[in-house]
């Protein structure tokens, strides 16, 4: 374990709104790292592991958004936690690595012994104490956390090689064209500062060699070289592969569940991912059935204080109902995430779908999908102010903000 001295402060990567793209249309209304999964915003869960790490002096969220977007929940969230979270916004893209050494000297004003290293698009228990204590015992530069996936979809990740009794990373590859390992990058990492060592190493090696390219009267007749800046560096190509094999970089492996936001489709899957894990972390904030007062509640479901939610009704599993939504007599609820302001009118059935903010289905009406959450198509999402009407059918459809349905629709996107 570590001392009382040794101080630890986190970095959470939440990217920004170009890089939000395939998470639209939900992305339109508000940035993607705040979008509700399991009733709280998605950068909400890796700052709550966080929280678990001893002696934990500060939490950064880096990314390209205004900081307008993030004033409020960082306000709230460093009241809640009683831990200080700051936003900093990138100037321009840096890389993984690059933003990460462009606030260096505000990560180290508190003399952190270690530095904790997030993607806020990734969806696991963040078991960092744990982590932590490994990465402490291996004495390396870095840990990185990996998880074992099926040999079909590993060239989707970053794959490693690692030594099976040391745990040293041995070697490092980012989404090879061959079969590598089914051992795969988490996307979460502990470092210990000299990781900015590292950082300004690459930095210092392209500017090396943008001089001598320069200088030479060859590569003065060539066509200009697009190779990235050199304050722009990448975690994975610039500092994992190089660095594999050289006693630096170890691995710690979870067995707990493990999956990427990438789509909106995967957001509902994910979602289900932390409602199971509130049973264990969090069960005060899961709904439950009590009596006639309340409604039938199967599996895990949250409810905010502040939805109305008729006793008849049935809800769950894996459903997520956001401020102020009212919803209905006789309304039927499975895999759902359902946001604020929506009304569901009496014995409309939701299923696999996400119904945006203000939006409205009408009496006996059906929204659903397959729940296929890597199809284009495999989860029906309704956009902002959406109005299904009474007795319309909606099925594997993305529906964009502001429009109304009144005759029913299938595997349709309606612009």
């Amino acid at each position: 374990m570590g001392t009382s001295e040794e101080r630890v402060v986190a970095v959470i990567m939440v990217g920004g709104p170009t890089k939000g793209t395939r998470f639209r249309p939900l992305s339109l209304n508000i940035p993607k790292p705040l979008f509700p999964l399991a009733g709280q915003p998605m950068v909400h869960h890796p700052i709550s592991a966080c929280k678990t790490i001893p002696n934990l002096a500060q939490i950064y969220l880096v990314g390209f958004y205004e900081e307008r977007e993030f004033a409020l929940y960082v306000s709230s969230i460093s009241n809640e936690l009683r831990v200080p979270v700051r936003y900093l916004r990138e100037d321009k893209p840096h890389g993984s690595a690059g933003g990460l050494y462009n606030f260096r000297d505000l990560i180290m004003e508190d003399n952190p012994s270690h530095i904790v290293l997030l993607n806020c698009d990734v969806c696991c228990s963040f078991p960092l104490p744990g982590m932590l204590e490994a990465h402490r015992r291996y004495g390396g530069m870095g840990t990185i956390l990996v998880i074992k996936v099926s040999p079909e979809s590993a060239n989707q990740f970053g794959e490693l090689v690692a030594d099976p009794v040391t745990n040293e990373l041995l070697h490092y590859t980012e989404k090879p064209e061959t079969f590598v390992s089914d051992r795969i990058n988490c996307g979460a990492y502990i470092f210990t500062p000299d990781i900015f060592t590292a950082i300004q190493g690459v930095s210092s090696q392209r500017k090396d060699r943008a001089t001598l390219r320069r200088l030479s009267s060859f590569e003065a007749l060539q066509p200009p070289n697009r190779s990235p800046p050199s304050d722009f560096v990448r975690l994975d190509q610039d500092i994992l592969s190089p660095l594999a094999g050289k006693k630096q970089l170890y691995v710690y492996e979870t067995m707990d569940f493990w999956e990427q936001i990438k789509t909106p489709g995967m957001s509902l899957k994910c979602s289900a991912l932390y409602l199971a894990q509130f049973r264990f972390t969090s069960p005060h904030l899961l709904a439950s059935s009590d009596g006639r007062k309340n409604a039938t509640i199967c599996g895990d479901v949250y409810i905010h204080p502040s939805a109305k939610v008729h006793p008849t009704a049935k809800i769950g599993p894996n459903v997520s109902i956001s401020a102020n939504a009212r919803i209905g007599a006789g309304v039927r609820l499975i895999s759902c995430i359902i946001l604020d302001d929506v009304e569901i009118k009496e014995n409309a059935v939701v299923i696999h779908a996400i119904v945006g903010w203000k939006s409205s289905i009408g009496r006996w009406s059906r929204v659903q999908a397959a729940g296929d959450y890597n199809a284009k198509l495999g989860v029906t999402i309704l956009g902002e102010s959406v109005t299904v009407e009474d007795e319309v059918v909606v099925i594997n459809s993305i529906i964009l903000p502001n429009k109304t349905l009144n005759v029913s629709v299938q595997e349709e996107i309606i612009l």
